[in-house]
Parts: C-alpha cells; structure tokens; sequence
C-alpha cells in the first residue's frame, strides 16, 4: 500500500538519489532495525545522556521505516521476504521501546515495577501490531488500514512522538499508561481482526 502521509513525501525526496545505487530497500530496513535496538538500549541505562542520544537514534530510526518503503515503491523492488522482514523490524523496534524504557526507569520511584510495566506495554504493542498487520493485508486490495491517518498523517507517524517524550522525562506516566492502555489496544486490534474475519 502505498504512503502519501507528509513523511513519506519527505522520505521520498530524500531517498531519490539512491535509486540508481546498489542501495536496496532492505539495507535501509535493516539500519532501522539496528539504530532503533540501539536507541532502545540508551534508554534502557536510564542516563540523561543516553536518553538524548537514544532519542535521535530514535527518529532516525521511525524515518529509515517511511525510507525503505518509499525506496521500494520507487524502484519496484517488492518482495515478499523484504515486506516479512519489514514487518518483523517494525514490530520489534516499536514493542521494545517500553522495555527499554521500563529498565531505564528502574531506578525511580516505581523501582523494578517499571520492568514489569515496559514488559506490559511492549506485550500489548507487539500484538497489537500483529492483528493491524493481518487486518491491513486482508484490506490490501481496498488500502483500508486498520487506523487511519488524517491531515497528512499516519497512524503511526505517532511513534516520532516518543523521542521528545524521553527528552521532557515523561518516561515514567507514559510507560506506566501504557501498560494498562497497550493491552487494551491489543484486544481492540484484535476485535477489528475477528470483525474483518466475519465480513470477510
């Protein structure tokens, strides 16, 4: 399904002059996989520094997603294994966020609660985005999402959020909304999966 959100149109631009290079979409998959790991580590050692650094990690990494894609859809180069790859990136990168941040947290006034807090929240994000990718191939033909964006935005363009919510301090309200808020999401992923089923 092809992006029209405001960064895809900026991904767009700046991967054109990759184009004609031996530069594959999959390449820019994978180091969005590794800056976004890597961003979750710096979170994880629950340091000012690390926490600055991981956030730029972090947006580099939610970019490198709207990249490969725009990569692929410029120079034909689809294939299923890169889409799975893709996929599996995607989720890994946005679940271990909470985690990572849960173990930053460690240290506060939740001490290792915040563990099983980011633990919670990574769970319910993990599935969640598991049925909204079922839900979005069975709606492949219609370019239906399972949420939709609006003025310009995706979804999940949500995700260029967190990097400033690490930078104010937030961490903490947001890891610990988010383990009772994620699973939520889960279940109401999940019911609009079993609704398409019975559409469909």
């Amino acid at each position: 399904m092809v992006g029209d959100s405001w960064t895809h149109k900026i991904a767009k631009v700046c991967i054109t002059p990759l184009a004609n290079t031996p530069v594959t979409p999959n390449h820019l998959t994978t180091v969005r996989l590794i800056t976004g790991v890597a961003a979750c580590v710096a979170f994880a050692i629950g340091d000012r520094q690390w926490d600055i650094w991981g956030g730029w990690l972090w947006l580099f990494s939610a970019f490198m997603d709207r990249a490969d894609g725009e990569l692929a859809r410029l120079t034909g180069k689809f294939t299923p294994g890169g889409h799975r790859y893709d996929m599996f990136c995607d989720i890994t990168v946005t679940s271990l966020f909470f985690i990572g941040c849960g173990i930053g947290l460690r240290d506060g006034y939740f001490g290792n609660w915040m563990i099983l807090m980011g633990a919670m929240g990574t769970a319910g994000v993990f599935a969640a985005e598991i049925y909204a990718e079922k839900i979005d191939q069975m709606n492949s033909d219609t370019g239906d999402k399972a949420y939709a964006g609006i003025w310009g935005f995706d979804f999940d363009d949500v995700l260029y959020l967190f990097a400033p919510i690490v930078w104010l301090g937030w961490q903490m309200p947001f890891v610990v909304g988010a383990s009772i808020g994620a699973p939520a999401f889960a279940l109401l992923t999940w019911y609009k999966w079993r609704k398409c089923l019975r559409e469909g």
